[in-house]
């Protein structure tokens, strides 16, 4: 007689929004994972369906490409990125963790720690252009519809103030943050689409860029190399999401399946064309109408938006500005702060959300003040994904050679502040996914080439265009394969079903050893998928 069906485990009421989330990078237990894939979608096309979008789809204009080019540059850059970051969703609902704890089965226990530090400085760039392009247009705003004073000063206050609202909603945690997104998706859609009407009778399809007919022979050669620039600008923006899509994702049921949540995650990316193609309509009006906003010496898209702008558009783009940026900030820095709690663990996931706040505020005040904002944004979002997509190479590769296969004891080890298990390799170091990073990073970045900004000791190599990306792609996903091939991990890791693409050897798993360390009876069953 066949037994019947386990009954399934109550599931525990969600919090309320205003009670300070409690959980850390520790997997969330079965019962409280009540989010879906449509949650999923809000959460990063919320942190993405912003005005700091609207910035970086201006990018193609400022770099001197014609509307349609600059249509074709964007176009390829979220495509390709869509299709890079959608495979990071399915970590979360395996392994009930966020993806830098996941990668400890790849890196090793201390490996893990390149996925915190390329977190962290995400969150600080990404926040940082929330603040900055928000900040500019609700101060412009107002001195436009009220005569607000446009000092330092005043945007100081604005960015301390807007920073500081960001940061208490990450103190509360992951149900504050969706409900914020939540309000943000819809809010923001409704306003890009009313700026549709705002400005449908300047726009012009027709605006030629700097590239023309008669375009001199040095600016010619200068093509290329912009489009591929301009598309790795927009590129960032999806890829910046791969560390963090299992902050949210964990928080799916484990059993739901995987192409419904690497589908929320693609199509939260392809949804933000709707931003992106607002700063690239708009860049265009106002390199036609007030190109003093656009000179590359000094470019100001947030400025020349309020030029174009009817009287009557103002109070919307204040609104954008607050409700976008309000989104993009909170899902930037809401999953460093939780990472750096385990990192450090004398702080609890406050004190690191709070701290790792500081520090990205204190890099808003030097950027906008001491650097060139422009270059600033471009370089190191150029130089993020050049260094975090090698890293989420290693990781799917490795989701796949082992099968979807995890043990959930062994990926909390450095949490704990213990040693052995399964993903302790040498010393907790997986020097085969390690290595196959560090090169593939390195390589990327010595061939890379932002034209006027930043070129790699190799940039010049491709004729100026920045092939930086397409090779740390192609060397970080060959060497790991052959590492793997080579120098064969323990058959301990692959689980039941053994590997994929890999040889194997077999050695003793070290036990684990330390504070609170599992007992061979209460160990917990190791994740399949």
């Amino acid at each position: 007689m066949t037994p019947p069906p386990p009954e399934p485990a109550p599931s525990t009421p969600a919090p309320s929004l205003t009670e300070v989330e409690t959980h850390g990078v520790d997997r969330i237990p079965d019962a409280e994972r009540t989010a879906t894939p449509l949650d999923l979608f809000r959460l990063a096309f919320g942190g993405a369906n912003t005005f700091s979008t609207c910035v970086l789809g201006s990018f193609p204009i400022l770099f001197g490409l014609s509307f349609w080019q600059g249509l074709a540059a964007t176009l390829l850059g979220v495509v390709v990125g869509a299709l890079i970051l959608c495979p990071m969703a399915v970590f979360g609902p395996v392994t009930g963790t966020n993806n830098a704890v996941s990668s400890s089965a790849h890196l090793g226990v201390h490996g893990r720690v390149v996925g915190s530090f390329l977190s962290l400085l995400t969150a600080i760039a990404f926040f940082s252009i929330s603040v900055w392009s928000s900040g500019d247009a609700l101060v412009g705003g107002a001195h436009r519809l009220f005569g607000l004073s446009r000092s330092d000063l005043t945007y100081a206050v604005a960015y301390a103030l807007f920073a500081g609202l960001v940061l208490a909603v990450c103190v509360y945690g992951f149900r504050f943050m969706l409900f914020v997104n939540k309000v943000a998706v819809t809010s923001a859609t409704l306003l890009f689409l009313l700026g549709a009407i705002a400005f449908a009778g300047d726009f012009d399809p027709s605006y030629a860029g700097v590239f023309t007919d008669s375009a001199d022979a040095a600016t010619d050669a200068l093509f290329w190399p912009s489009f591929f620039g301009a598309a790795l600008i927009v590129l960032s923006n999806p890829v910046s999401f791969g560390a963090f899509l299992g902050d949210w994702s964990r928080y799916i049921p484990a059993t739901t399946p995987r192409r419904r949540v690497i589908g929320a995650a693609f199509l939260s990316q392809i949804a933000t064309l709707l931003p992106f193609l607002f700063g690239l309509t708009t860049a265009s009006i106002i390199a036609t109408k007030v190109p003093e906003y656009v000179d590359p010496a000094a470019p100001d898209f947030v400025g020349g938006l309020l030029a174009i702008s009817p009287t009557w558009f103002f109070l919307p783009v204040c609104l954008l500005a607050l409700i976008g940026g309000m989104s993009t900030g909170t899902t930037s820095l809401y999953g460093t702060g939780l990472d750096f709690s385990s990192v450090f663990p004398r702080l609890s996931r406050v004190q690191a959300t709070v701290l790792v706040g500081v520090l990205s505020i204190v890099f808003i005040f030097v950027g906008r003040f001491g650097l060139d904002l422009v270059q600033s944004i471009s370089t190191f979002a150029t130089m993020i994904i050049t260094c975090t997509t090698p890293w989420m190479v290693v990781m799917m590769l490795g989701f796949c050679t082992r099968r979807g296969w995890y043990d959930p004891e062994a990926l909390q080890v450095f949490n704990r502040r213990q040693r052995g298990g399964r993903y302790w390799f040498a010393h907790g170091w997986n020097w085969r996914g390690m290595t196959a990073w560090w090169v593939a990073a390195v390589l990327g970045v010595l061939f890379t080439n932002i034209p006027g900004q930043f070129v790699g000791p190799l940039g010049d190599l491709a004729n100026g265009i920045d092939i930086g990306l397409p090779l740390s792609l192609a060397v970080a996903a060959v060497l790991y394969l052959t590492l793997l091939r080579i120098f064969p991990e323990p058959r301990a890791v692959y689980g039941p079903r053994g590997p994929r693409l890999a040889r194997t050897v077999e050695v003793p798993v070290p036990p684990i050893t330390g504070p609170g360390a599992p007992t061979e009876e209460r160990a917990t069953e190791p994740l399949r998928h």
